[in-house]
């Protein structure tokens, strides 16, 4: 039987729930960034402690009369992160504050289906389970590869994702893990996650571009995730570069993800080491029988000329379209991730260069693009952030 989660009962206590997400607080700290008077405020602090969702956390320093009491999310509150991309799967634990307790990662192919993928992510969890990490779960958040509903938390036609059209991925989640349950686009929990404890905790309007398997872009602005209409802002790997381009997944030509997509990227290579424009690529073609865009990071690391231009040609594609953006939407921040991202620097310089030099000066006057630093966490505090926003709600 699906276990009930208790949620604040109204506005003011569900605010006062995301405030104590970024760490405990004295009340009378919450009383200077809330508009409550002080014997409302109490009332709905003391109501959080008996719904089980907060607890005291003894006496703050006095702040030159009585001392006030420091109240803090549940111990016992414990969230999911599913993070599922087109070649690995990371979940992770967190507690009320987001903090991870636990993370596993491995490699699985998106190819394999909704119900072997899931199960795979629910076995992961379950270890993390009979580690000692949790008991019951107050929410589980997910991200897949591909454009999601966010609605009706199915994802739809994705390109990347045979077999996952209209799957009801929240509903799976949510029965088998007995908790409410919320499925986004991976590269928004992404976002979600720099927003949270990443570099743009402070930012809020900023792009977020995932550069893997496939491209896409987290928009927030002010603050949330902007997803459009039917959820499908920030999906700039299908944006048309060339009209001669190659044949993308999704149908189309010449699309940016076909150019420089992880697949892509391998693809381009193995033509350079058999052109012979690569002494490294040929010979670890010609060992692995097969290449990836992470060897060419490691043939560009050793100064290898042919691995170097393919990763400035991607950067000068990505930059192109990432410079329209910028003049369009005029961002405070944009954070560079993803598996292709792992590239460094000989990618960002591309891109920063032609960012710089396209878009107007009055949006990159100010503009910081940098790598993000959150690595393989990105996603699953992401997901956890996404279902504690639904969770610490009152709807």
């Amino acid at each position: 039987m699906k276990r009930t989660t208790i949620r604040p009962e109204n506005v003011h206590q569900a605010a006062l729930l995301r405030l104590l997400r970024d760490g405990g607080r004295s009340r009378a700290e919450l009383g200077d960034v809330v508009d409550l008077s002080r014997s409302k405020l109490n009332v709905e602090l003391d109501r959080l402690v008996e719904l089980g969702l907060a607890e005291p956390d003894g006496l703050a320093a006095s702040r030159g009369g009585r001392r006030s009491g420091r109240v803090r999310l549940s111990q016992a509150t414990r969230f999911a992160g599913i993070d599922v991309g087109a070649t690995s799967i990371d979940v992770a634990v967190t507690d009320g504050e987001l903090k991870v307790l636990g993370h596993l990662s491995e490699p699985c192919d998106i190819r394999q289906g909704p119900a072997a993928v899931l199960d795979r992510a629910i076995d992961l969890l379950g270890k993390l389970h009979r580690d000692g990490l949790y008991d019951e779960l107050t929410g589980a958040g997910i991200g897949v590869p591909g454009p999601v509903s966010f609605a009706e938390g199915v994802p739809v036609v994705p390109p990347i994702m045979p077999g996952w059209d209209r799957y009801p991925v929240r509903e799976t989640i949510g029965q088998a893990l007995c908790c409410p349950t919320m499925v986004d686009n991976d590269v928004n929990i992404m976002a979600l996650g720099e927003l949270h404890t990443g570099l743009a905790r402070s930012v809020g309007d900023f792009l977020l571009v995932k550069i893997g398997t496939g491209i896409g872009c987290g928009i927030v602005v002010d603050g949330k995730i902007y997803r459009g209409v039917s959820g499908s802002a920030g999906d700039i790997g299908h944006i048309r570069v060339d009209d001669l381009g190659p044949v993308c997944s999704c149908g189309n030509s010449g699309c940016l993800e076909a150019y420089f997509g992880g697949a892509a990227l391998a693809r381009e290579a193995v033509e350079v080491a058999r052109s012979g424009g690569s002494p490294y690529l040929a010979e670890r073609l010609a060992v692995a029988g097969t290449l990836t865009a992470e060897d060419v990071g490691a043939a560009a690391a050793q100064g290898d000329a042919g691995a170097i231009g393919l990763i400035r040609d991607g950067g000068r594609r990505v930059g192109q379209v990432l410079a329209s953006l910028v003049s369009f939407f005029n961002p405070g921040l944009v954070i560079i991730a993803g598996g292709v991202a792992k590239l460094g620097h000989v990618l960002l310089a591309e891109i920063r260069s032609v960012v710089y030099r396209r878009s107007l000066p009055l949006a990159t006057g100010n503009l910081p693009i940098v790598l993000s630093e959150l690595g393989e966490t990105a996603g699953v505090i992401g997901a956890t952030r996404l279902i504690s926003d639904h969770v610490y709600s009152a709807n």
